[in-house]
């Protein structure tokens, strides 16, 4: 069945206005006019992001839904795909949050808008932890795309978080996934949007 409904999640500190999240809301909107999209900005909680999320899709057909992450939003993804069967792409995707923004805990500023700032809190680390997904329930209805050159996650940890998913492993690139452009046709090929 056609995917008529996309939900797209950013990553930590990036918003809808990302680079990816701005051309996939293009490509989407210029190929495939019917797909209801969906981008929201999403809260610093973890809690109340997926608190949002799964409001938002609450009416949503489940059997021609699908899901896009980025990073910190490929994990989001992940539990969203977990919980609902639907396929996922996912971004250079966060393997465990959790451990890796122990670190951020305090003020942070917006990617996209420095005077833009949240605040992240001590108790996230736990909603994060809360959030892990586990083991795929099948690994085939994912893709993922990962850069080996990803300046900030781990390859090989997202590689073998990831088993069996199809996708692409990229010889370099960054977390940002700059060459976007060179992929959007492989990820809009394996979403078979309507």
């Amino acid at each position: 069945m056609p995917i008529t409904h996309l939900l797209y999640l950013h990553g930590f500190r990036s918003s809808p206005r990302s680079a990816k999240a701005e051309k996939m809301a293009a490509a989407v909107k210029a190929r495939h006019p019917a797909v209801q999209w969906w981008c929201p900005q999403l809260p610093a909680s973890p809690r109340e992001a997926m608190a949002l999320l799964m409001a938002g899709i609450q009416g949503w057909p489940k059997e021609s839904m699908a899901v896009v992450g980025s990073s910190l939003g490929g994990f989001y993804a992940t539990w969203i795909a977990a919980r609902t069967g639907c396929p996922a792409v996912l971004l250079n995707p966060a393997v465990d949050p959790a451990r890796d923004l122990a670190r951020y805990i305090g003020e942070q500023t917006a990617w996209h808008d420095p005077l833009q700032t949240f605040f992240f809190r001590p108790e996230y680390v736990q909603e994060l932890r809360d959030l892990e997904a586990g083991p795929l329930p099948r690994p085939e209805r994912f893709y993922t795309l990962i850069a080996k050159g990803d300046e900030v996650l781990d390859w090989r940890e997202m590689k073998a978080r990831y088993a069996g998913a199809q996708g692409r492993l990229l010889k370099g690139g960054d977390h940002a996934l700059s060459d976007f452009d060179a992929h959007i046709d492989a990820v809009l090929a394996f979403l078979a949007l309507a």
